[in-house]
């Protein structure tokens, strides 16, 4: 109850505008057919941004929509709309306003009403300490499918697996990042939805700084486009190989463990029970070598890189 009423008092304190002197800063929205909720995403982004004191752009990346979210971004007054012809990806269109971005300072957030962006003052006064700030969907009204909490639990501790860091939120569509640092890892970031996964991952297993701040999440506007069984694979695919791009050791240690365990398994047996070295235990010699080594390699060369 005591950490319910803090965070609490902290959305209250960021609604009440306490925190209204920003750095200037660049609002990235992906947008794919939600003309049943921009409008009002448009009209609540800028009337909680007209009372900073500081510089900022909104920036829309109309991601190849198909219904009649074109029309309703373009008669938006001081927004900058970006057209892509095609639908490329959640993924590309971030990416795509990042590159157009003239601030030294991202904010993301989603189109379809789910965060609460009267937080984003306060999440951009934030990164003054920190090189990305995540708002964290643990605040006191969380509302999502309880199906989608077993697989993000199960990926959520594999990523922390492999960054050696605590996470909360793995995958929040509402965060604040350094231009300069995200520059570094564009190449690597995928199209999909994973594009936050995959920079959370990166930015840890790489020391950066990331600050979690509490948030709510609401019920959506409009159909939801993720595909649960679909995006957890792949979630878990690209965070496995930005595991195996910046921590190989905290990959590869533990599968080697096993081929050395099962090695003096057979060892043993093989000098105590059978009196003979067998082909099973020379195999397992030799692949457990093999994959330590391999660590070994990947390791050093991200190092060096």
């Amino acid at each position: 109850m005591h950490e319910s009423s803090q965070v609490n008092q902290k959305l209250s304190s960021s609604r009440n505008g306490l925190t209204a002197n920003c750095p200037p800063f660049s609002l990235i929205l992906p947008v794919y057919n939600e003309e049943k909720g921009i409008t009002l995403t448009i009209d609540h982004l800028q009337n909680t941004l007209k009372s900073i004191n500081g510089e900022y752009e909104i920036i829309a990346v109309n991601d190849g929509s198909t219904d009649g979210t074109g029309e309703l971004l373009r008669s938006c007054f001081n927004v900058r709309v970006i057209e892509h012809r095609r639908n490329r990806g959640y993924g590309a269109a971030l990416k795509t306003g990042i590159r157009q971005a003239k601030y030294p300072l991202i904010v993301i957030t989603d189109a379809d009403g789910t965060y609460p962006n009267e937080m984003i003052p306060h999440l951009v006064a934030l990164t003054q300490n920190a090189d990305m700030v995540v708002g964290a969907r643990i605040g006191p009204q969380v509302h999502y499918s309880n199906l989608r909490k077993i697989p993000k639990w199960f990926l959520i501790r594999f990523a922390e697996w492999i960054t050696n860091s605590r996470i909360p939120d793995l995958n929040s569509g509402l965060r604040v990042f350094h231009k300069s640092v995200v520059k570094r890892f564009l190449k690597i970031l995928p199209d999909t939805f994973s594009f936050t996964t995959t920079i959370t991952v990166a930015m840890l297993a790489n020391n950066y700084i990331v600050h979690y701040e509490p948030i709510n999440f609401y019920h959506r506007q409009g159909k939801s486009k993720i595909k649960p069984i679909r995006d957890t694979l792949r979630f878990i695919q690209l965070i496995l190989r930005t595991g195996v791009y910046f921590a190989p050791l905290r990959v590869f240690i533990p599968i080697a463990g096993l081929f050395w365990l099962g090695f003096f398994f057979t060892f043993i047996q093989d000098i105590f029970v059978r009196e003979n070295l067998t082909e099973r235990t020379l195999i397992l010699l030799i692949a457990a070598t093999q994959i330590t080594m391999f660590a070994l390699l990947a390791d050093m060369l991200e190092k060096r890189t």
